[in-house]
Protein backbone atom coordinates (compact mmCIF):
# COMPACT_ATOMS: atom_id res chain seq x y z
CA UNK A 1 0.00 0.00 0.00
CA UNK A 2 1.65 3.48 -0.78
CA UNK A 3 1.50 6.18 1.71
CA UNK A 4 0.58 9.61 1.59
CA UNK A 5 3.81 10.89 0.42
CA UNK A 6 3.85 8.58 -2.32
CA UNK A 7 0.62 9.51 -3.60
CA UNK A 8 1.21 13.13 -3.43
CA UNK A 9 4.62 12.70 -5.27
CA UNK A 10 3.14 10.43 -7.78
CA UNK A 11 0.37 13.06 -8.26
CA UNK A 12 2.87 16.00 -8.28
CA UNK A 13 4.83 14.12 -11.29
CA UNK A 14 1.28 14.11 -13.22
CA UNK A 15 0.77 17.15 -13.27
CA UNK A 16 3.98 17.89 -14.11
CA UNK A 17 3.89 15.76 -17.17
CA UNK A 18 0.78 17.37 -18.16
CA UNK A 19 2.05 20.89 -18.25
CA UNK A 20 5.00 19.71 -20.31
CA UNK A 21 2.97 17.72 -22.40
CA UNK A 22 0.81 20.66 -23.26
CA UNK A 23 3.62 23.13 -23.39
CA UNK A 24 5.20 20.74 -26.40
CA UNK A 25 1.74 20.67 -28.29
CA UNK A 26 1.32 24.09 -28.02
CA UNK A 27 4.79 24.88 -29.38
CA UNK A 28 3.72 22.88 -32.07
CA UNK A 29 0.13 24.54 -32.55
CA UNK A 30 0.36 26.81 -35.93
CA UNK A 31 2.15 24.23 -37.41
CA UNK A 32 -0.88 21.20 -36.12
CA UNK A 33 -3.79 23.48 -37.22
CA UNK A 34 -2.38 24.17 -40.64
CA UNK A 35 -1.95 20.18 -41.45
CA UNK A 36 -5.45 19.64 -40.30
CA UNK A 37 -6.97 22.66 -42.51
CA UNK A 38 -5.15 21.02 -45.78
CA UNK A 39 -6.68 17.87 -44.48
CA UNK A 40 -10.14 18.79 -43.84
CA UNK A 41 -10.45 22.73 -45.47
CA UNK A 42 -12.67 24.11 -42.50
CA UNK A 43 -11.41 26.02 -39.53
CA UNK A 44 -13.50 24.63 -36.99
CA UNK A 45 -12.64 20.80 -38.14
CA UNK A 46 -9.26 21.32 -38.22
CA UNK A 47 -9.44 22.72 -34.62
CA UNK A 48 -11.28 19.91 -33.01
CA UNK A 49 -8.91 17.45 -35.20
CA UNK A 50 -5.55 18.95 -32.83
CA UNK A 51 -8.09 18.75 -29.44
CA UNK A 52 -8.59 14.78 -30.87
CA UNK A 53 -4.89 14.23 -31.87
CA UNK A 54 -3.97 16.13 -28.29
CA UNK A 55 -6.56 13.84 -26.37
CA UNK A 56 -4.88 10.28 -28.31
CA UNK A 57 -1.25 11.58 -27.75
CA UNK A 58 -2.06 12.04 -23.81
CA UNK A 59 -3.61 8.54 -23.66
CA UNK A 60 -0.44 7.10 -25.86
CA UNK A 61 2.35 9.14 -25.02
CA UNK A 62 3.72 6.25 -22.92
CA UNK A 63 4.59 4.56 -26.08
CA UNK A 64 6.83 7.86 -27.89
CA UNK A 65 10.52 6.07 -27.49
CA UNK A 66 12.52 8.46 -28.30
CA UNK A 67 11.12 12.51 -27.28
CA UNK A 68 13.17 13.79 -30.64
CA UNK A 69 10.68 12.51 -32.08
CA UNK A 70 7.70 13.88 -30.86
CA UNK A 71 6.58 16.25 -33.38
CA UNK A 72 6.74 13.86 -35.93
CA UNK A 73 4.91 11.40 -33.64
CA UNK A 74 2.01 14.17 -32.99
CA UNK A 75 1.56 14.86 -36.35
CA UNK A 76 1.45 11.23 -37.70
CA UNK A 77 -1.48 11.30 -35.53
CA UNK A 78 -3.12 14.16 -36.13
CA UNK A 79 -3.29 13.02 -40.26
CA UNK A 80 -5.30 9.23 -39.03
CA UNK A 81 -7.34 12.02 -36.83
CA UNK A 82 -7.88 13.40 -40.46
CA UNK A 83 -8.23 10.90 -42.16
CA UNK A 84 -10.90 9.11 -39.68
CA UNK A 85 -12.59 12.22 -40.00
CA UNK A 86 -12.59 12.18 -43.46
CA UNK A 87 -13.64 8.40 -43.82
CA UNK A 88 -16.62 10.19 -41.41
CA UNK A 89 -17.90 12.17 -43.67
CA UNK A 90 -18.03 9.91 -46.75
CA UNK A 91 -20.43 7.81 -44.63
CA UNK A 92 -22.91 10.73 -44.02
CA UNK A 93 -25.59 11.91 -46.63
CA UNK A 94 -24.20 15.32 -47.49
CA UNK A 95 -27.42 18.10 -47.84
CA UNK A 96 -27.78 19.94 -51.65
CA UNK A 97 -24.70 22.40 -50.77
CA UNK A 98 -23.23 21.22 -47.50
CA UNK A 99 -20.24 22.83 -46.47
CA UNK A 100 -19.96 24.87 -49.69
CA UNK A 101 -20.62 28.13 -47.95
CA UNK A 102 -17.54 27.24 -45.79
CA UNK A 103 -15.43 27.39 -48.50
CA UNK A 104 -16.60 30.18 -50.08
CA UNK A 105 -16.69 31.93 -47.03
CA UNK A 106 -12.93 30.83 -46.56
CA UNK A 107 -11.75 31.53 -49.81
CA UNK A 108 -13.29 34.90 -49.90
CA UNK A 109 -11.68 35.96 -46.63
CA UNK A 110 -8.49 34.69 -47.48
CA UNK A 111 -8.97 36.80 -50.49
CA UNK A 112 -7.88 33.55 -52.81
CA UNK A 113 -9.26 32.28 -56.42
CA UNK A 114 -11.10 29.79 -57.73
CA UNK A 115 -8.00 27.86 -58.87
CA UNK A 116 -7.56 26.98 -54.88
CA UNK A 117 -10.76 25.55 -55.32
CA UNK A 118 -10.52 23.63 -58.05
CA UNK A 119 -6.82 22.09 -57.06
CA UNK A 120 -8.55 21.15 -53.71
CA UNK A 121 -10.83 18.95 -56.08
CA UNK A 122 -7.78 17.69 -58.12
CA UNK A 123 -6.02 16.57 -54.64
CA UNK A 124 -8.74 14.93 -53.77
CA UNK A 125 -8.68 12.24 -56.61
CA UNK A 126 -5.29 11.62 -56.54
CA UNK A 127 -3.75 8.20 -54.54
CA UNK A 128 -3.58 9.16 -50.44
CA UNK A 129 -0.21 8.39 -49.91
CA UNK A 130 0.82 10.80 -52.91
CA UNK A 131 -1.80 13.38 -51.33
CA UNK A 132 0.01 13.03 -48.44
CA UNK A 133 2.53 14.23 -49.32
CA UNK A 134 1.50 17.34 -51.23
CA UNK A 135 0.09 18.55 -48.42
CA UNK A 136 2.03 18.57 -46.32
CA UNK A 137 5.32 19.88 -49.06
CA UNK A 138 3.32 21.99 -50.82
CA UNK A 139 0.12 24.01 -48.28
CA UNK A 140 2.87 23.27 -45.07
CA UNK A 141 5.91 23.98 -46.62
CA UNK A 142 7.73 20.62 -45.19
CA UNK A 143 10.90 19.22 -46.56
CA UNK A 144 10.90 16.23 -48.14
CA UNK A 145 13.02 15.27 -45.03
CA UNK A 146 10.52 15.92 -42.26
CA UNK A 147 7.44 14.78 -44.65
CA UNK A 148 9.83 11.47 -44.39
CA UNK A 149 9.84 11.22 -40.59
CA UNK A 150 6.37 12.06 -40.19
CA UNK A 151 5.64 8.76 -42.90
CA UNK A 152 7.74 6.80 -41.31
CA UNK A 153 8.88 5.96 -44.81
CA UNK A 154 12.63 6.74 -46.75
CA UNK A 155 13.21 9.85 -48.44
CA UNK A 156 13.88 8.04 -51.51
CA UNK A 157 10.06 6.88 -51.34
CA UNK A 158 8.70 10.37 -50.40
CA UNK A 159 10.69 11.96 -53.35
CA UNK A 160 8.93 9.23 -55.41
CA UNK A 161 5.54 9.90 -53.98
CA UNK A 162 5.81 13.52 -54.86
CA UNK A 163 6.54 12.93 -58.38
CA UNK A 164 4.22 10.44 -59.04
CA UNK A 165 1.50 12.67 -57.04
CA UNK A 166 2.56 15.38 -59.30
CA UNK A 167 2.26 13.64 -62.41
CA UNK A 168 -1.25 12.32 -61.54
CA UNK A 169 -1.99 16.13 -61.21
CA UNK A 170 -0.69 17.14 -64.03
CA UNK A 171 -2.54 14.22 -66.25
CA UNK A 172 -6.23 15.56 -64.06
CA UNK A 173 -5.32 19.02 -65.14
CA UNK A 174 -4.04 18.40 -68.98
CA UNK A 175 -7.84 15.86 -69.09
CA UNK A 176 -10.14 19.04 -67.58
CA UNK A 177 -7.99 21.31 -70.27
CA UNK A 178 -6.74 23.21 -67.53
CA UNK A 179 -2.74 22.21 -67.95
CA UNK A 180 -1.19 24.14 -70.75
CA UNK A 181 2.37 23.21 -72.34
CA UNK A 182 4.70 26.31 -72.78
Amino acid sequence: METKAEMKKMIFVQTEDETVFVQSIMEHQDTLTSIAYSYLRNRHDALEAVQEMTCRAWMKRRSLKNEKAFKSWIIRILIYVCIDEQRRRKRTTPLANDGLEDVFAEVAVAGQDDNRIVMWGFLQKIKLKYRHVLLLKYYNDMTLSDIALILGKPEGTIKTWQHKGLEQLRKLMKNRGDWHEN
